[in-house]
């Protein structure tokens, strides 16, 4: 009579025996672990398991989607080869809807886990607003739930909301305004009323806010790229451009849908909060620049504006000749006239015994006086106004003397007859504008650098907030067409100003609603109303002004 022993060990060998006949048979499948994972079977199962869904109880049940995880798969790091594919119930009413706390939701920052620091398959807990990873059995949310009793979970990706640990999805309508928030959507026949909206919009915590004219948070010294969005959303085909995602779905730049998603917070009227934080916009920019612009580090709003201008062109355009939103808005054309000290010319001359003033033209340049100058167009996107030199001496009050220039006189720089001198390289340059953009972006220089310190330049610009006439101050091209009228009147949209010292001021903007045409001073989260007189009176910094329709 056999021991137990010696009868376990002949079943472990039968049973080894037959693994082993079974992997050596030639019509037995490889192995299950070195199947590779294939969307098409996944798609058949899944439509199957959706041809065979049925109802329980009055419950819904279908399967589970693919970028869900189950227990082999907690984290939502790959779909495993060959896992049972189980199924989703789906449930209208959850016991624990009354838990979820609205006040604690904050969507504008990075979606990653609290506790892995991931990206993949992230959900909020709507009771307590942490961000966790995955809901497997072996999850963080999973764990969560079970520790803090928090049983409310959305996808931060599909927007689906799950129960756990229960693990049952709900399907309730009243989790739409959390969806709303988490992802703004916008018609097409909202955009048309968003600039006749006069109504107001009320956050959870009882406070007024306008559509559009919402503060943005200052996380570190980042007042520049604040300033710069907030006049950017002045800009109507560009707001109306990124309010709609299918506009530029084909672009894979993290950049330009950072951009569009902060747009839609800020237009969105069915936030919790009367205001908005930059965060995840502000990541975007740090690795699109290279850290070139980044949080705790003060730049100048130009400087930014310039950089995102072109960045955002060139992510959103298809081919290198094609156009883009920026550039319909934007773009205009100089004509630069550009002089030259001719070494060549001057030398061949003085060997040869030549008069000066000898006139030669060659390839589109001119030779004079052994001046070569060569003229070519160029396409900007602003433009840069150059200010007077401020008075070096007080007045007999002791007082320094505030000089104040109007905008027409520095705006004969484009004039093309006054003449600008370049140090590197030097040059003598002259400047026409040949085309008007849709929208004018100026550049006042305000700042200049030595070798030693940075200064500011005082001088009060005059300008009008309303119907300013380039046509009467600077020449301009006849229309292309017979019956086209030129536009050439404009109107200001945004004034961006430069408060205290070159290196510890702050940087603020007025800006328009065009639905009351009132004006608004906003200085990140601050947004009051103010009077247009006191836009004139402010260091215009940067300003666009819109053309007039």
């Amino acid at each position: 009579m056999k021991s137990k022993r010696e009868l376990g060990d002949s079943v472990d060998g039968e049973r080894d025996l037959k693994r082993q006949r079974v992997l050596d048979s030639p019509s037995s499948p490889p192995e299950e672990s070195l199947v590779p994972y294939n969307d098409d079977e996944d798609d058949e199962r899944r439509a199957l398991n959706h041809i065979g869904s049925r109802e329980e109880d009055g419950h819904r049940v279908k399967s589970e989607e693919e970028d869900d995880e189950d227990e082999d798969d907690p984290y939502g790091l790959g779909a495993t080869p060959g896992r049972s594919n189980r199924q989703v119930e789906v449930r209208r009413d959850c016991p624990y809807l009354d838990t979820v706390n609205r006040q604690v939701l904050d969507f504008d920052f990075e979606k990653f886990c609290s506790v892995s620091l991931s990206n993949l398959n992230v959900y909020a807990c709507l009771v307590c607003g942490k961000y966790y990873q995955g809901r497997g059995k072996k999850s963080h949310a999973y764990t969560h739930s079970l520790e803090a009793g928090h049983h409310v979970y959305i996808n931060l990706r599909t927007e689906k909301v799950y129960c756990l640990p229960d693990g049952y999805e709900i399907n309730d309508p009243s989790l739409d305004d959390i969806r709303h928030v988490l992802y703004p959507r916008f018609s097409r026949e909202q955009l048309e009323q968003l600039d006749k909206n006069k109504q107001w919009s009320r956050a959870l915590d009882g406070s007024d806010y306008l559509p559009g004219m919402v503060g943005l948070n200052n996380i570190q010294k980042t007042d520049f790229v604040n300033v710069t969005i907030q006049s950017l959303m002045r800009v109507t085909p560009l707001r109306n451009f990124f309010l709609i995602p299918e506009n530029y779905q084909h672009c894979r730049s993290q950049l330009v849908h950072r951009f569009g998603e902060l747009t839609r917070k800020i237009w969105h009227a069915r936030n919790f909060k009367g205001q908005v934080s930059p965060h995840e916009f502000l990541q975007a920019v740090m690795k699109a620049s290279k850290k070139r612009f980044r949080i705790g580090v003060q730049c100048e709003p130009v400087e930014f504006m310039s950089w995102l201008l072109n960045t955002l062109h060139a992510d959103l355009r298809t081919s290198k000749k094609s156009s883009s939103i920026i550039h319909k808005c934007f773009q205009g054309e100089l004509e630069v006239v550009k002089e030259t000290q001719s070494k060549a010319i001057s030398e061949k001359k003085e060997s040869d015994g030549e008069q000066n003033g000898a006139l030669k033209i060659t390839d589109g340049q001119i030779e004079n006086n052994n001046v070569a100058a060569e003229t070519y167009r160029m396409p900007f996107l602003m433009l840069g106004l150059d200010l007077p030199e401020p008075p070096l001496f007080k007045d007999v009050m002791e007082k320094n003397i505030i000089p104040q220039v109007p905008l027409f006189n520095i705006l004969k720089k484009f004039d093309g007859e006054m003449v600008t001198t370049t140090v590197r390289p030097p040059a003598r340059m002259r400047y026409r504008v040949t085309k008007l953009p849709q929208y004018l972006i100026l550049h006042m220089r305000r700042f200049t650098k030595n070798n030693f310190f940075r200064e500011k330049n005082p001088t009060l610009v005059n300008f009008p907030v309303k119907n300013l006439e380039l046509k009467d101050y600077i020449p301009l091209p006849a229309p292309t067409k017979e019956n086209e009228k030129l536009r050439t009147k404009y109107d200001l949209i945004a004034n961006v100003v430069h408060d205290g010292k070159p290196d510890e001021g702050f940087y603020r903007v007025f800006v328009q609603r065009k639905s009351e045409e009132l004006w608004y001073e906003m200085q990140d989260l601050h947004v009051s109303e103010t009077l247009p007189q006191m836009v004139a009176l402010s260091e215009a910094y940067m300003q666009i002004y819109e053309q007039q329709q």
